[in-house]
Parts: C-alpha cells; structure tokens; sequence
C-alpha cells in the first residue's frame, strides 16, 4: 500500500453524495454466437439508455465577449465536378490565417474569471456566404477538464459543449489507427448551420491559460444549404431556400411507399470533413447476430476509409419527408455528431464498416442482413439520399455481377459476368452523388452497398454497381456481426468532474450517471472515459470502488491486496462493489489506466489518456504519478 493512504484526504464532497454510494450493476452479457448467413433487423426501443445530451442551455450572458475572426466570400464555384464514384462535395477548406498557430489564436483569447474561479475566453468566425461552419482546431495542448463549447453570437444561449477529456480521446484513437499528422490532431466542430461559429473554451481554476495550446488554421465553408424547412416553416416563409432539395425528378420519396417502410428507419445521411472539405453520403444501420445494440454502420470505402475522418462523422436520421412529397422534414428528425470507430474498410467490395459513438435515436432500425449470393433476377429497392436529399426510394432489379476497379479518383470501371460487385438496373428512380454508400436491400434486408454508377433517369439501361455484402461479410465483416465463440459486450464508464473540489468520479451505471448529472450540477458530465467488461468472466479482473466517508470522495483500486489494505486499515473507506471488470496485465488491445496522487489535496486521478497523463505531468507538479493501475479499453 502506498504512503498515500497514511495521509487524509483534504478534499471534501457534498455530504450528499453519499447517496453515490452502493449504486450500480449492468445486465448480464449477450449469450455466444455462431456464424450465420442471414440476421434479420430490430427496432432500438424507446427505453434504450440514450447518450447525455451534447446541446446545452444557459444564460446568453454567460457567453465572453468573443474576438472576431472574418473570411470573406469563398472564391469557387459551387459545384460539383463529374464524376461516376464519390460523395458529394458540399464545403470547401479554407486557410485561416488569423489563427493559424497555438500563439497566435492565445493572442484572440479575451480570458475572464469564471464564477467557480476559473477562465472562459471565445473567437468568433465568420465567413461570408456560409450555410455551415465546422472549425478545424488543431490541439497541441489542452487540459482533460477543460470545457469546450460551440455555438453562434445569435444563440449563444444554445451551446454545444465537450469536455476537453473527449477531445483528447478522440484524437488518440485517430492516432492508434496509425495517423500521426496534424489532421489526427484535429476536431472537426459540428456544423452551426450559419454562416458564423464561436469557439468558447473554459478552464478550470487550477489550469493556467498558458497551458492551452489549441489553434485553428483552417475551416470548412458549407457552401450548400443542409437544412430542409419542416412544415410549419415552409408555411411561414411560403418557400423553400434550400439547396438540398434538388435530387432528380424521377426520384421516389420514401414516404409514399410501404416498400422499405421499416427499413427506411436504418438509413442516416452522412455528413463529414475531409482534408477539410465537407461532403454527404448514405449510410445504414446493421444488426448483429445477436442483436446486441452495437451501431454497426455500413457506408461505402469511397467515402469514409480512415479513422482521421471516420471521427469526424455526423448522421442525419429519420431525414425524409413529413408526408408523401410534402418537401418538408419530419419533426422526429435527430442529428448525432460523435463520429464513429472505422473497424474495416476494403476497396474490394468498397465497403467501410463503423462503430457510431453515439446511440441511434429510439425508432432507429438495425437492418437485417443477407450473406448468401444474390442470382440474377432478384427484386431490389435502394434507399439513400441523392444530392443529401430527403430519403428516397428506388426500385430494380440485379441483372448479373461484375469486377470493377477504381481508374482515377473520381471514376471506376467494370467488366465481366462475375466478380464483387452486382450491377444493377432501375425500373424507378436512380441515384446520385450523395447516394454512395447506401445500401441495397433484398426481401427486407442488406446485400450490397452501393460504389456508383451511371444510372440517370433518362436512361433505364444505365447501370450502377453494389459492392457485395456476402464478399465482404466472409472476407471480415462477420467478425463484427457474428463472431464465432463467445462474446462479452464492454460497457461504458463515464467520468464527472467536481467543478468545486477539482475530484474525479467513475460509474459504469447509466441510471447513476443521469442522477447525478439532474441533482448535482456541480458535477460536470465528461463523457465516456473508457470501456470495460460489466460482468466476472476469464481474464478479466475486478475494480473495486470505496467512499471515503470523511471527505465523501471515491477510490478506485484494481488490486485485491490494496482493496483488502483498505478495508483492513481505514474504516472511513467504505467498500461499495465491484464497479467493473478489466485486466491487471496489458493485452487484448487493452490500455493502462494512468493514477495520480494529488499531494496538496490527497485526492487521486485516472485517465486512460496518455496525452492527458503528460498534460498532467507536465503542468501539475503536485500531482505525483504512479504508473499503470489497470488496463481497459478505449472503444467498445
């Protein structure tokens, strides 16, 4: 047992959060699975436990005084070059100078004392002629429990906010896939659909601002207008002023249809940056074989085949018309902005597999599946969003297969009676940029994705190529959807941050991280720290959780010996239960879990965040590092 706990921790809680105490508990892990050739789709209930919302409200005097950064308007055209494969360009890099470096952009901040006794500081961008802006912010530095949030100077009540733990997060997992470029580097804000954003940052009152080094040298300028007006607003303004609505006119709306009805519900329009310029696709929810929850999500290798831009990803569900070719949006609209894991992606079948990081919205269908080969013949519909249009409904028919290969970056070719790609010829409707990515459904479930082509409406002879799913599903796909063996789901640990004491706190409850965050606002809700397993199985080992009923702290240990030193020789440390499972030795794609002892204060600190463990390090020298606690896992 370390000297620490000869010393008594000077830190103290809310004698309220003892109620903390003894909460807890996860479901039992799915049972094992065995490969399968089809999978048939599930409906996410209305009771499935839904992410902690991103959007916040507050007082609009709250928001800093903001320093202004302006780009005028952009210098291109606004269209799209012609091409048989690709998604559709919708925004444009552009450099931004007045913030191109960590110093420069420290210039801009204006920092005020926040209330807790902290700093909070904001820059305002602009460009002109904008629908949307996503900020690149480019971090060197930045503190785990610092605040960032987005929004607009005519909103700055409505923020979007992120704790700068998730960030960090985000940018090692871009990292780990192999990129060490300053675009792993970068988070891609969400789009404020304006042509303005403000970028507000607050630390806390421990962190000095000299330690954020954050920059922001180029945004992406979304030069077409994303939104579709609901019903009560086109009656309000008479008429639409969206771009979006411009698919082709022999485009069915999926409204109007009972074919795909189900279906319909797995399908999100894919917004993401790439090397700063924005661009839309189609992509669907997938079913495992044992319906488990896990967003899977299918799009197309073309559009999204690396983790930098996978992290970067936004998903558009129920985006279809209120009723039968109304024009208008569906209310139950829901935008998700937390990116996704890439788990494979392969230019054989043009497939790209994902993990969303957000949790589908309730009604959301996980599509069911079909790995068998599909003959010549076969009825099919495709459901995507041409142009990033409202959904729509297409029908045809597959009339052989073929091999095709990509001959430049904006153009394929395909030749042949087989291969791994199925051509496909529409009797209604077709596709369009937009559209790549989205699948192909047969008898209610997915067999191909779709690569391109060039099928239009004036010519129904035209063809377009689906990558197979039966290909890619053999080739790794079936890894994911229906691994052999037994399969323990991880689950979340979510982290908060005591804006009064500076502690940390951990749960792997989803019922504890709601009550905490409706009755105690002082805990800041930082998201998902880590994963790890909610139930005792083979390798793994138990963390056990204690509340120290003299400060009403909580301590962490992944060690029997120390939990038994505990109980043995501090009876304020009350033992609570075993939080969760993880690994005492590293393996299995598992990473240590980092503990400080805070010397002036006698608290203790984890992170899984190597950066976040540097930070701390560096800047914090009453913090005093003690190596690896235990290993867990950064994705699910």
């Amino acid at each position: 047992m370390k000297e620490f706990f000869i010393r008594r921790w000077a830190l103290v809680l809310t004698a309220a959060v003892a109620v903390l105490s003894g909460c807890g508990g996860s479901s039992d892990a799915p049972a094992s699975m065995q490969v399968r050739s089809s999978v048939e789709s599930r409906v996410q209930p209305d009771s499935a436990v839904q992410d902690v919302a991103r959007v916040k409200s507050r007082s609009a005097a709250a928001a800093p005084k903001a320093s202004v950064v302006s780009l005028g308007a952009l210098a291109v055209e606004k269209t799209e070059a012609s091409a048989s494969v690709g998604p559709r360009l919708i925004g444009a890099g552009r450099d931004v100078s007045a913030t191109k470096s960590g110093s420069a952009t420290q210039s801009l901040w204006q920092w005020k004392e926040t209330p807790a006794g902290g700093a909070v500081a904001a820059i305002s961008f602009r460009a002109e002629g904008a629908y949307g802006v996503r900020l690149g912010v480019l971090v060197k530095q930045l503190p785990g429990s610092a605040t960032v949030r987005v929004y607009t100077q005519a909103s700055p009540g409505k923020v979007f906010e992120i704790s700068g733990h998730e960030i960090l997060q985000l940018i090692e997992r871009n990292q780990a896939a192999g990129d060490q470029s300053d675009a792993a580097r970068t988070w891609w804000t969400p789009d404020t659909g304006e042509g303005e954003a403000t970028l507000e940052v607050e630390l806390p009152r421990s962190v000095a601002t000299t330690a954020l080094n954050i920059s922001v040298p180029t945004l992406s300028h979304i030069f077409v207008n994303l939104a579709v007006p609901t019903e009560e607003e086109l009656r309000a303004q008479q008429q639409s002023t969206k771009d979006i609505g411009d698919s082709d006119s022999c485009n069915l709306d999926a409204t109007c249809h009972s074919d795909g009805a189900s279906e319909r519900n797995a399908v999100a329009r894919m917004v993401f940056v790439k090397d700063a310029k924005s661009y839309l696709c189609t992509g669907t929810l997938l079913n495992d074989g044992n319906s488990t929850g896990k967003p899977y999500f299918l799009s197309a290798n073309h559009c999204i085949s690396d983790q930098t831009v996978a992290s970067t990803l936004r998903t558009d569900w129920f985006f279809r018309s209120s009723s039968c070719n109304s024009g208008a949006l569906q209310s139950s609209s829901s935008r998700k902005v937390g990116g996704a894991q890439l788990l494979y992606a392969s230019a054989e079948t043009d497939v790209a597999l994902l993990l969303l990081s957000d949790t589908p919205p309730a009604g959301a269908v996980f599509a069911g599946w079909d790995a068998s080969t599909v003959g010549l013949g076969a009825s099919i519909i495709g459901l995507h969003h041409p142009s990033g249009d409202l959904l729509k409904l297409s029908y045809g028919t597959v009339m052989g297969q073929s091999a095709c290969a990509t001959t430049s970056g904006t153009s394929f070719s395909c030749s042949g009676t087989s291969g791994n790609y199925y051509r496909v010829n529409w009797s209604q409707g077709t596709t369009q940029g937009g559209s790549s990515g989205s699948a192909l459904f047969r008898s209610g479930k997915v067999i191909g994705t779709l690569y391109g082509g060039s099928a239009v409406c004036t010519n129904k002879s035209s063809s377009d190529f689906y990558g197979r799913f039966d290909v890619a599903y053999n080739a790794a796909l079936k890894n994911w959807l229906a691994p052999t063996g037994g399969s323990t789901a991880r689950t979340a640990v979510y982290r908060f941050y005591n804006s009064k004491t500076g502690a940390h706190f951990f749960t792997a409850s989803a019922a504890e991280r709601d009550f905490v965050i409706r009755t105690f606002p002082e805990f800041g809700y930082e998201n998902i720290a880590f994963y790890a397993y909610p139930n005792e199985s083979s390798g793994k080992d138990p963390v056990f959780r204690f509340y120290n009923a003299t400060s009403g702290a909580h301590f962490y240990s992944g060690s029997v010996a120390e939990r038994d030193f505990v109980i043995a020789n501090f009876p304020e440390f009350r033992y609570e239960v075993v939080s969760w499972y993880a690994q005492t030795a590293s393996g299995n794609g598992a990473s240590p879990i980092y503990r400080f002892y805070n010397s002036k204060t006698g608290a203790h600190f984890y992170t899984i965040s190597a950066a976040e463990r540097d930070f701390v390090i560096q800047v914090h020298t009453d913090f005093r590092y003690e190596g690896p606690m235990y290993h867990a896992w950064t994705t699910q």
